[in-house]
């Protein structure tokens, strides 16, 4: 329901918002339904997204959450989540966060009088148009990739220094690991049957 089959041809991150749950955004004629929130405004620009439970279950693919993110929103909130596409939400820069229902019903209120929602991310709260505050709980490295713009291959890079001085050494300790055709360890091999050379 999230984003339709139709839209999972492509590998791109990009374009899919216009996916995000098609067949309730649209009627059967393909015009936008008047009817659907996020066809309202001010919902046409939310950036948080207040859902009911076990979001997200049955979107183990990362279209879902691209499209989500294409459409503009940042974060969810839901009582629960489906645990592939909440892995998934966290390596696409997005926060899912859990509450209990009775503090995702006082959201949701929120929203549906238009009242403006802000969360912070560091200091782990959500901020209401009256001033309250509700806490919520995020793994302290997911935290960190979140607000340091960090995905798996980022993380990576973090450490572009230490796997070159690894890779130094291990070509200079075992240089056959290289494969063929490279460093000093490259060798000529005969081949009978040609009577050729080729590296090795």
């Amino acid at each position: 329901m999230i984003i339709p089959k139709q839209f999972l041809k492509g590998i791109k991150r990009t374009g899919l918002g216009t996916g995000l749950l098609y067949e309730l955004r649209h009627l059967e004629d393909g015009s936008l339904n008047p009817e659907f929130v996020l066809n309202q405004e001010p919902w046409t620009k939310a950036a948080i997204l207040i859902a009911g439970d076990n979001f997200g279950c049955g979107s183990s693919r990362e279209h879902a959450p691209w499209s989500i993110l294409d459409f503009g929103i940042r974060c969810i909130i839901s009582t629960s989540f489906a645990d592939i596409f909440f892995n998934n939400c966290f390596k696409n820069s997005m926060l899912p966060i859990r509450l209990p229902k009775e503090q995702v019903d006082i959201l949701m209120a929120d929203a549906l009088a238009k009242l403006e929602l802000t969360i912070d991310l560091e200091a782990q709260i959500i901020k209401r148009a009256s001033g309250d505050a509700i806490s919520f709980d995020v793994e302290e490295f997911r935290k960190h990739c979140l607000l340091n713009g960090l995905d798996d291959i980022g993380l990576t890079m973090a450490k572009d220094a230490a796997i070159a001085d690894f890779e130094t050494k291990r070509s200079s300790n075992f240089p056959w690991l290289d494969g063929i055709g490279h460093g000093e360890g490259a060798r000529r091999l005969q081949v009978p049957a040609s009577g050729s050379s080729q590296d090795w």
